[in-house]
């Protein structure tokens, strides 16, 4: 499907237009549109690829997908919403929602002992289309709702006004367009070495390499459902890599690590003879099949027989392996005989390679034989659905080559054992699949937040929640026997929901080994030891128990505390226990979406040092579409995203919070105006006593949102504790002193400087990070500033390496204050 519907919002009366395409061989002529999972009558719809609906009712409201087919299978489409408005609704409230910001900590609490302060927000709901309107079949991004005007409030705060812009009323505007992106590192499974600049497919186009270190860069088409990307080892040492890639549909981008998996050795084969290829044996265990090659089976593309050495390398990908799960290709789907896209189980999977020994000339087969040990097959009605399929490197589904069937007799010497044997050719198509179609599915629902406190306003969007499907062994559900299926999904506002295989007779049949990461950071799963705490886990019991929550860590301390194990028990819906989350019956998945924070549901989140961020104009960084185009935004672009940090080396007896204060310094419609604060905790040198470092952001200098003016941020670097400048790296003093005028810096509780308007590097204590993701470029350089490089990456700091200032701090006199605690008490006098 190249083009899927897209949601529309009319009023009734009017008219709307549905569209969608499909592609194939041969061309797809059959078009087919339903109404809420019901196929409209033939004179409601035309037997192509549009939808008219004229002079709309509101029962005509809902969803609505399309079904394209041909004689070789069919595909749906994804469902597009229709939102039928009466006369004279509105589809875009000028009201705005509540969206709750934190206050500084020198303000006030409310009555209710709250620091959070309501600024507003505008959904970006599609807006009511007029009759002039185009077709929705084309690029035209429509009207959504935004905002439209702003305030300027001032809140008292230790002795001052603290500014803050709040939404005062929405309404309808073009809908932005943000920049949808993946990006990540391919690297080898086994030994982590970078793809260095391997090709890149979209589909059959090439769209780039992977640079040096094996990090690439995509960019999602418009409209893209299912992004389905190929990476290709040009030396040949790797197979292919097929991913199903997950993005965030809002803009921005997500971050993904890519493993491959390397061939396995050739071995040498002739060509006259038959032979037999072991499929899984080399973890020790028993094979768990075999490809079977008849005399003469190798062919040259012209259909010419060839019998003379091969140079043959199967490699298999075992799923009783749990660390081969992470480099398995394309997300095990396929479409069944309605076009929908469904699941698949797997059993294993094998590439092949074949080659003429002399040449390297590539070969293909005529009829092999695969032959599969029932005795690996755990799950005894899957031996009655075991099939054979091939993967389109184009699509990222698998397509069915045939059925396995049961065949006794004995190998050898070896003991009589029953076999599933199945027959292909291999041409074209070199990955292949043992897997059963599964119907047991549900939804697992997962949230991400920014703190331990899981407030429901402070969920983290953009996070990659990934869920491997497991099978434990029996009595042992800590102990998989086999992984069988994995799904990615990107977090929204409202957390997400992933699907999984589950099963109402018993709980433990399936489990699911859960994990989340957000720029390449692995986020914290709730403890489940010394004792489970509902509460904190977010799921009630008795439910709780029967899925058995384990943090990763529970047997061993010393494991990571990134992930979680369930059993995925299916909901029994006459057990009221279980008809509230967090496990969704697959049929329930709006349900899922829509629950709100207060339904069961599992829990990661961000384990960081103290730090504090404070936008005078409110964004939230994790919706790209939340962005307000004002003189005082942090970030002044939406399309591009520079993050700056200031590195700061501390000597004294404890770690410290450092705030840098932004406000405008050149510019004439902000100078003396706060852009925003930000507050970071010194991070302790385990390598030099009585020392540590803090990498606190700053607002970098440049355009603001106009395009017209640059403005050179004023930034003052204040600790909070009783401390003294001792040290100006040189180099930024030159720097500073070179591009007038100078800030005043007579004080040496802090420091303070007109931001530098190019982006300086390790070597002024400067790290200014471009990205089309704000947190990912933040995350970016933070790592830089730790390891005090501007192209390395670390979690531990450095205290002394690549600092721009350092400060000595003591502990004061009692009953003194420190110059922060003056700034806040008395800025005047200050």
């Amino acid at each position: 499907m190249v083009l899927h519907p897209k949601a529309q919002v009319r009023v009734a009366g009017q008219d709307v237009t549905f569209c969608c395409k499909a592609s194939g061989t041969p061309v797809p002529r059959k078009y087919y549109w339903y109404h809420n999972g019901t196929l409209l009558e033939r004179k409601a719809r035309q037997p192509n690829s549009r939808l008219a609906l004229r002079g709309l009712a509101p029962e005509q409201a809902g969803t609505y997908h399309c079904k394209a087919s041909s004689e070789a299978g069919a595909i749906q489409s994804a469902p597009a919403q229709l939102t039928v408005l009466a006369q004279g609704q509105q589809s875009c409230r000028s009201e705005p929602e509540p969206s709750l910001v934190e206050l500084p900590s020198e303000c006030p609490q409310d009555a209710t002992g709250s620091r959070y302060y309501n600024v507003g927000r505008c959904p970006p709901s599609p807006c009511a289309g007029g009759p002039g309107d185009p077709s929705g079949c084309g690029e035209d991004s429509g009207h959504c709702c935004g905002v439209r005007r702003m305030e300027l409030r001032e809140i008292p705060c230790a002795g001052s006004l603290l500014p803050v812009k709040v939404v005062a009323e929405c309404g309808c505007g073009p809908c932005a367009q943000p920049r949808v992106l993946v990006q990540g590192r391919v690297t080898a499974a086994d030994t982590g070495e970078p793809l260095r600049f391997g090709h890149i497919f979209l589909g059959g186009r090439k769209v780039g390499f992977t640079g040096y270190k094996g990090s690439f860069t995509i960019e999602v088409p418009p409209h893209t459902q299912r992004l389905v990307a190929r990476f290709v080892d040009r030396q040949q040492r790797f197979v292919d890599a097929i991913k199903v890639l997950p993005f965030d549909r809002r803009g921005g981008s997500v971050y993904q690590e890519v493993k491959m998996l390397r061939k396995k050795e050739p071995v040498d084969l002739d060509g006259s003879r038959s032979n037999a290829i072991p499929l899984g044996e080399e973890s020790g265990r028993e094979p768990v099949g075999e490809l079977v090659l008849p005399a003469g089976a190798f062919l040259r593309p012209s259909g010419e027989v060839f019998n003379g050495t091969v140079r043959a390398s199967v490699t298999f990908l075992d799923p009783r392996d749990m660390g081969t799960a992470s480099a398995a290709s394309s997300d095990l789907s396929f479409t069944n005989a309605e076009g929908e896209i469904v699941p698949l189980r797997t059993y294993g999977m094998f590439s092949v390679d074949f080659r003429e020994g002399e040449s390297g000339a590539a070969l293909q087969t005529g009829p092999v034989q695969v032959r599969m040990d029932t005795r690996q097959v755990w799950m005894p009605e899957h031996l009655e659905k075991m099939k054979l399929w091939s993967l389109n490197p184009e699509t990222g589904l698998w397509e069915e080559e045939g059925v396995l069937r049961p065949a006794g007799g004995s190998r050898g010497k070896r003991e009589e054992r029953t076999f599933l044997v199945g027959n292909l050719e291999i041409r074209e198509r070199r990955l292949f699949n043992l897997d059963v179609p599964e119907d047991r599915r549900c939804f697992v629902k997962v949230r991400a937040y920014s703190n331990e406190k899981f407030n429901p306003y402070e969920q983290l969007e953009g996070v990659v929640i990934s869920l491997i499907n497991l099978e434990p062994q029996p009595g042992y559900p800590t102990n998989p026997r086999a992984w069988g299926r994995f799904d990615s999904v990107v977090t929204g506002p409202n957390g997400a929901c992933l699907p999984a295989f589950c099963d109402s007779q018993r709980p433990d049949a399936y489990s699911a080994y859960v994990t989340a990461t957000l720029g390449g950071e692995e986020l914290e799963a709730v403890a489940s030891s010394p004792k489970l705490n509902p509460n904190a886990i977010g799921v009630s019991q008795p439910y709780l128990g029967k899925l058995g929550y384990r943090r990763s860590d529970h047997d061993d301390p010393d494991l990571k505390k990134t992930a979680f194990q369930i059993n995925v028990a299916k909901p029994d819906p006459n057990n009221v226990d279980e008809t509230n989350g967090p496990i969704y019956s697959y049929r329930s998945l709006e349900e899922c979406e829509e629950a709100p924070a207060s339904a069961n549901h599992l829990r990661f989140y961000r384990v960081e040092v103290d730090k504090y961020e404070y936008n005078v104009v409110p964004f939230k960084e994790s919706d790209l579409t939340s962005w307000t185009g004002d003189y005082l935004s942090w970030w002044p672009n939406p399309q591009e995203f520079r993050a700056c940090f200031i590195k700061v080396q501390i000597e004294g007896p404890q770690e410290y919070m450092v705030r840098s204060r932004n406000v405008g310094g050149s510019h004439p419609r902000t100078r003396g105006q706060l852009y925003g604060l930000r507050d970071a905790r010194s991070v302790r040198d385990m390598q030099l006593q009585g020392t540590s470092g803090a990498c606190v952001e700053f607002k970098c200098s440049g355009m603001l949102f106009d395009q017209s003016l640059v403005d050179r941020t004023l930034v003052s670097i204040v600790p909070q504790g009783s401390c003294r400048r001792t040290a100006v790296n040189g180099l930024l003093r030159e720097y500073l002193s070179r591009h007038p005028p100078l800030a005043d810096n007579n004080h040496t509780g802090a420091f303070t400087m007109l931001a530098p308007a190019d982006p300086l590097g390790h070597n002024y204590g400067i790290y200014t990070v471009t990205d089309q993701n704000p947190r990912l470029a933040k995350e970016i350089a933070i790592g830089r500033c730790f390891d005090g490089t501007s192209d390395g990456f670390s979690r531990e700091m450095k205290a002394d390496a690549g600092t721009a200032v350092t400060f000595v701090c003591q502990e004061r006199p009692p009953g003194r204050e420190s110059f922060f605690q003056r700034l806040l008490t008395a800025p005047a006098e200050a």
